[in-house]
């Protein structure tokens, strides 16, 4: 979008089936949404029965299917791969859907989930390590013909990574995380974009920390881009927003920190985010986004953000 502002789905994969997914992916497109964002569980921790795909197996799967929606899962939880099979799966993924992959990484937090896959869950400190050394291989895999690391937790030795992603250097890299001494000091040092998690206090704040630690590892502030995990809630009228909120506010995290309302009163909301240097936000419905209530924020809440509309 011509004013630097883009809207993405975050969509769930438990208990949407393929046909489901495909028909959503193919009507972001269509409707002109920058990026369809899946999330990376094994289960829904609510409704656990429900089924659930594996991540990257949809986004492989979804890319041949879409030509232009950016595609990428929110976010991918370290602990599930080995870094190095990662980077060649992503790097799949990239061409496979011609250079249109968004990679999103995470620490990971649902404990019961990597213990029941047999998953490591050391406390976040050493998952937080984990994850910086997991994103040093990445970054070495996908722009170095031989990549050697040796770390505390991971080691790659002269690993060859062909081929190369489309993207260059990388396709962009989506850091999603809000702990303030730790996380976001790793954005600072590694990521293209942070993406701030709904439920969060204060925007602000977290803002301000972020520019302190760019400070403190010498990066340009204005080098990261900025995005949200943000429920939207939005309604044609003030009776059909407050039918939905009702189902959309048992939504917790997300319903802390999201939005509500018409049209017109969630395009003056998300100007707020705008004024503090959001460019994206990775949007929630809070109905689950239905086609029509995807047409309705299309139609009526993204020409706001498009100077040339």
């Amino acid at each position: 979008m011509s004013a630097g502002v883009d809207f993405g789905i975050f969509t769930p994969l438990a208990g949407m089936d393929f046909p489901s997914l495909r028909e959503r992916a193919r009507l972001a497109e269509e409707l002109g949404y920058h990026s369809l964002w899946v999330t990376d569980h094994m289960w829904n921790r609510v409704r656990p029965e429900l089924d659930c795909y594996e991540a990257l197996a949809a986004l492989a799967a979804l890319a041949p299917l879409t030509s232009r929606l950016r595609l990428g899962a929110l976010v991918i939880c370290n602990n599930f791969r080995n870094p190095a099979l990662l980077a060649k799966s992503l790097s799949a993924i990239d061409h496979i859907s011609g250079g249109r992959l968004e990679v999103g990484m995470g620490a990971g937090w649902m404990e019961e989930e990597h213990r029941a896959y047999g998953f490591d869950f050391p406390p976040i400190a050493e998952r937080l390590a984990r994850l910086e050394e997991s994103i040093l291989i990445l970054k070495a895999m996908f722009t170095q013909d031989r990549a050697t690391f040796r770390g505390r937790y991971y080691t790659v030795d002269e690993a060859r990574n062909n081929p190369k992603p489309i993207q260059r250097p990388h396709p962009p890299l989506t850091i999603g995380g809000g702990g303030e001494k730790r996380m976001l000091r790793l954005v600072a040092k590694h990521a293209d974009r942070w993406n701030c998690p709904a439920g969060y206090r204060s925007l602000a704040q977290k803002i301000e920390v972020l520019k302190n630690h760019c400070r403190a590892v010498g990066r340009d502030f204005a080098s990261l881009r900025l995005s949200e995990q943000l429920l939207v809630c939005i309604g044609r009228d003030a009776g059909e927003v407050a039918a939905k909120w009702k189902f959309a506010q048992r939504l917790t995290p997300f319903s802390l920190t999201g939005i509500k309302g018409t049209p017109d009163e969630v395009i003056a909301q998300l100007k707020t985010r705008v004024a503090q240097g959001m460019t994206l936000f990775t949007v929630l419905f809070g109905d689950y986004g239905p086609p029509d209530t995807l047409e309705l924020f299309a139609r009526k809440v993204m020409p706001a953000f498009n100077q040339a509309g």
